[in-house]
């Protein structure tokens, strides 16, 4: 079984899994990045189980207080529902709930499935890039009557954030820490994966110095300012 320990871990098993690539990918916000990170590709059960493991024990390792997880449509679905089952199994049995796309008009109706938000909800997504999925699921959970507490991702990308065109000098989880008030907590980051391509030598010696050039170029440090 993949050790879920720690970050560098996680980025290993992204490799291996195919999730995590390295190329040339264009992102919606227009850049060329030099890595990419598809989630969807966490396709079959024993990918899924050891994704969840790693997802509880980086919310665990958090301390955030919750009282039920909710996935956004459509990549956070599978992912809030296995992240409850591994919960349960280490002790933490929490309700769950997921939104549709389009609001269902027959049948129990609506746009929500799931147990009734309420309570502190924790929002499990895959990555985060303008913080425009967060703020949809926190409208959603708010209407509901409920409190957007928390969100916990697989990967956080460190990177500036754009805003009607223009770069601005923090990242799309920085906004929703301060700008939002979420806490959130995330398995890896683009430190841990410059991290780990370091301790691999020559053979990843390429890919690294791409990484570490996208970095300095867009990079976001603790403080929100601009990678040095």
């Amino acid at each position: 079984m993949t050790n879920t320990n720690s970050a560098q871990d996680f980025v290993k098993f992204a490799l291996e899994a195919g999730v995590l690539k390295f190329g040339e990918y264009k992102l919606k916000s227009g850049r060329m990045s030099p890595y990419f990170f598809n989630a969807g590709l966490f396709d079959d059960g024993n990918k899924l189980g050891t994704l969840a493991q790693f997802y509880a024990a980086s919310i665990f390792k958090s301390g955030i207080e919750f009282d039920m997880i909710f996935g956004p449509a459509y990549k956070g679905i599978p992912l809030a529902a296995t992240v409850a089952m591994e919960l349960a199994r280490q002790g933490k049995n929490v309700p769950f709930a997921y939104n549709r796309k389009e609001a269902k008009d027959h049948g129990e109706g609506g746009s929500l499935v799931g147990a009734p938000l309420k309570g502190r909800v924790l929002i499990i997504d895959d990555v985060m890039s303008a913080g425009t999925a967060a703020k949809e699921s926190i409208a959603l959970i708010k209407a509901a009557g409920a409190s957007a507490h928390a969100i916990a991702i697989a990967l956080d990308r460190q990177e500036r954030g754009i805003e009607n065109g223009v770069e601005v000098d923090y990242s799309a989880v920085q906004y929703v820490q301060r700008e939002l008030g979420l806490h959130v907590c995330h398995i890896a980051t683009l430190a841990d994966l410059l991290g780990y391509l370091g301790s691999m030598g020559a053979g990843m010696g390429e890919h690294a110095a791409r990484a570490q050039a996208y970095r300095d170029r867009y990079g976001v440090n603790a403080d929100g300012n601009q990678s040095a």
